[in-house]
């Protein structure tokens, strides 16, 4: 029997699964939702709705991506997750969606430059695209990894988008502020051809942001200096 904060936990997991459900983010049962939770993760199960979900339907998976016996089977794209938080010790949550816009953009294999300032929320001068892999698959979550190395979230070719953070509200929100600047970019894009902030103002950006609102900071890039050029 889960003690308090795993059972806490778990409830909150539907909660935000729900959330992403009835906002659009991921309609049914696609998508998934994980928390950090012991030496492993608690997940969404795979192929339920998440209006019949309710937290004894939570699947504990541990660090070598074994299921909890006797419960529902986890999310297929537990590789992923159990990936993320083995790469990313400020990982506590994450969230994975079909989200329209961001999805369209994945489907024409186009990551989200740096149109709009707010882009630097996902932790960088972009929204980058994952490589396409089948779902659920370890080669699917070595892209997501690799393509996480210094972001927050990410798109993934032919899919949809990923973000993680220190609790699943922070997650969450950051899903649903990579779709609008998803919808944002796909409309400009309509318009012609975007205006793209360079890498110092969204590095100015960046700084900001580590004291801005009331949210955790951003973690800092670890980026190679930039190579000074020589006037000829």
């Amino acid at each position: 029997m889960p003690n308090a904060a795993e059972a806490g936990l778990r409830r909150e997991i539907v909660q935000i699964a729900r959330s992403m459900s009835l906002e659009g983010l991921s309609p049914v049962r696609s998508g998934n939702v994980s928390a950090r939770f012991g030496d492993g993760l608690l997940i969404t199960p795979t192929g339920m709705a998440y209006d019949v979900m309710t937290a004894d339907d939570v699947v504990f998976v541990n660090a070598e991506g074994a299921p909890q016996r006797g419960g529902r089977a986890p999310s297929s794209e537990w590789h992923f997750h159990l990936a993320i938080y083995g790469a990313k010790a400020e990982a506590r949550a994450v969230v994975h969606c079909h989200s329209i816009s961001a999805t369209a953009l994945a489907c024409a294999r186009k990551s989200i430059p740096a149109f709009h300032y707010m882009v630097a929320v996902a932790g960088g001068q972009d929204i980058p695209l994952a490589p396409y892999a089948t779902f659920g698959t370890p080669e699917l979550a070595q892209g997501v990894v690799a393509t996480l190395k210094d972001r927050r979230a990410c798109l993934l070719a032919n899919h949809g988008q990923i973000a993680f953070g220190e609790t699943l509200e922070v997650a969450l929100d950051l899903a649903r502020e990579v779709e609008v600047l998803a919808a944002q970019y796909i409309a400009v894009l309509q318009l012609g051809s975007a205006h793209i902030l360079d890498d110092e103002e969204m590095d100015r950006v960046l700084a900001k942001f580590e004291t801005y609102g009331q949210q955790p900071a951003l973690p800092k890039l670890q980026r190679p200096a930039r190579a000074k050029v020589r006037p000829s």
